[in-house]
């Protein structure tokens, strides 16, 4: 953590509160200015407290192409992608965002994950295998710019070559003198950036995109985005209950590649059309908490597996068997509260 990031985003109002046993920024007293600004301006995330692994050495392509779900091998320094870390029967254990270097790949995943997913991954390292894992979670600091105006943000700090380019494409810039990996995507599917920094110029970094027109958002705003959104997180949407395919993550998945842990089940669901539920979002009239059950009549169709209240009312995430998502179903109730199920941006049933 830097103090001095700290201490500047406490001089701006933060509220500061502990996730993943460090201290973030819960609000800045401004959350539904920042939630407006992912929608017409552009909204300033800390992901410092995310975790960052760096695979190395010689075959790091190789090695996460046969971990995780999203195909690796013919990857060039530059390009990026999203991709999931799944048990051997498919269970979901994280999303990560992936960005290629020109001596290995910089995993971006969620908060509190870097150490159980190095742990995880150390296991599947063999005697011939040439993998170095590195947590730089402390050495690095990350932000996240979100909202229709963040491509005008970066263009006034003189940094246009990303452009129109595809999702997870990232280059090494400097910033006013600042050291910074920029890549496309914010996060969520709403247009933005990610910026990665020695966590020494984490403060400058921070003062620079504020005093640049970013509004700073907190880590309660980000809850409600990333549900309203249908962005899955560990222990509510990730767990060994779920699927990446049940979750809707059907871009982090290659269909074409070879065998990867997990493979084998994701190829029995695909092709045989066996996945029995969905990631769905849910508008509610009332408080629910999650683990409830939701219901349509008499009928058990899912669970709740996160909810948070907003000022336009209370919003979820549940996944719904998909017998039940047939005849339309769009009111349920959840353990006595009615519900009216949403679609999600950030996730896909195109392959449904």
């Amino acid at each position: 953590m830097s103090q001095a990031l700290r201490n500047q985003q406490t001089a701006q109002g933060a509220q500061l509160g502990t996730v993943a046993e460090q201290a973030v920024p819960l609000s800045f007293s401004n959350d539904a200015i920042a939630l407006q600004a992912t929608q017409t301006g552009v909204a300033l995330y800390d992901r410092t407290h995310w975790g960052r692994i760096r695979v190395g050495d010689r075959d790091y392509l190789r090695f996460l192409h046969n971990q995780t779900t999203n195909a690796f091998e013919g990857r060039k320094p530059g390009e990026g992608c999203d991709t999931v870390f799944v048990t051997s029967t498919a269970r979901t254990i994280d999303l990560a965002t992936a960005y290629i270097l020109e001596d290995g790949v910089l995993l971006l995943v969620s908060p509190g994950r870097s150490t159980s997913l190095i742990a995880w991954m150390d296991r599947y390292i063999f005697f011939a295998d040439k993998v170095s894992l590195q947590d730089v979670t402390t050495e690095t600091a990350a932000f996240s710019v979100i909202g229709p105006e963040s491509e005008t943000l970066l263009r006034t700090l003189e940094v246009e070559s990303l452009s129109n380019q595809p999702y997870g494409t990232h280059q090494e810039v400097s910033l006013k003198g600042i050291p910074v990996r920029v890549a496309v995507g914010s996060g969520v599917a709403i247009a933005g950036y990610t910026l990665i920094t020695p966590i020494d110029h984490a403060a400058d970094l921070w003062g620079i995109l504020v005093d640049t027109g970013a509004v700073p958002m907190g880590e309660n705003a980000w809850e409600q985005l990333r549900i309203q959104q249908g962005r899955p997180v560990p222990d509510h949407e990730l767990t060994d209950d779920f699927n990446p395919l049940e979750a809707g993550l059907w871009s982090t998945i290659s269909l074409s590649k070879g065998c990867y842990i997990g493979q084998e089940t994701i190829a029995r669901l695909y092709t045989y059309r066996g996945v029995k539920q969905q990631l769905w979002g849910i508008q509610l009239e009332g408080a629910v908490t999650p683990g409830s059950t939701i219901t349509a009549g008499a009928e058990k169709v899912g669970v709740l597996t996160s909810s948070i209240a907003t000022d336009a009312g209370y919003w979820g995430l549940a996944y719904i068997r998909t017998k039940a998502l047939e005849g339309n179903l769009q009111q349920v109730q959840v353990e006595g509260v009615s519900g009216y199920l949403v679609s999600l941006p950030f996730v896909d049933h195109t392959y449904l």
